[in-house]
């Protein structure tokens, strides 16, 4: 059937275990409605997350501990292309994206953004805490000055050492 798979002594219906993370996907128009619900403080990061790895799920972990909520914005496939990173970036396209980061339990909602930065959507929501990887100098970014500029926190966390998509594919690309 559908849906189900058997797991030797049982089924299980594979439709409702998804339907538990599919929930955490919110498409902009409707995230003003869904963050209403969410307990602060409300924590906000964004990023590709093209190829989840290690150093993605700690920081993602990290970033939620900081507060009760973690909204993460990805970048559109448009957007994630217009960051350089290769004509075939990202490999997986934007739902595809969203399901994986809100599959974890550090994740609280996944929206996606379609511009270069997402210094809009952050004026929008409002966030109180915008987290970014650690290799952003956090007071250059337009996105701190907005998030202060509320009484909000922002800061980098310290990347985890060893992981990166960018490595990961071209790893791959060779042994491939």
């Amino acid at each position: 059937m559908l849906g189900e798979r058997s797991t030797g002594m049982e089924t299980m219906n594979v439709t409702s275990v998804a339907d538990e993370f599919s929930d955490k996907i919110c498409p902009r128009s409707s995230l003003a409605d869904r963050l209403g619900l969410l307990p602060r403080p409300l924590v906000f990061t964004n990023g590709v997350f093209d190829v989840l790895h290690r150093g993605h799920v700690v920081y993602l972990a990290q970033a939620r501990a900081l507060g009760a909520s973690l909204l993460v914005a990805l970048n559109t496939d448009a957007s994630a292309r217009r960051l350089g990173k290769g004509p075939d970036r990202p490999l997986n396209n934007e739902v595809d994206r969203a399901t994986v980061i809100a599959a974890l339990a550090s994740t609280s909602l996944v929206t996606w953004f379609e511009e270069d930065t997402p210094l809009q959507l952050i004026s929008e929501i409002r966030p109180d805490i915008l987290v970014k990887g650690g290799d952003y100098d956090m007071r250059t970014l337009a996105e701190t000055h907005v998030v202060k500029s509320w009484g909000g926190r922002a800061l980098a966390l310290p990347f985890v050492s060893g992981y990166s998509t960018t490595a990961l594919v071209k790893k791959v690309r060779q042994e491939g």
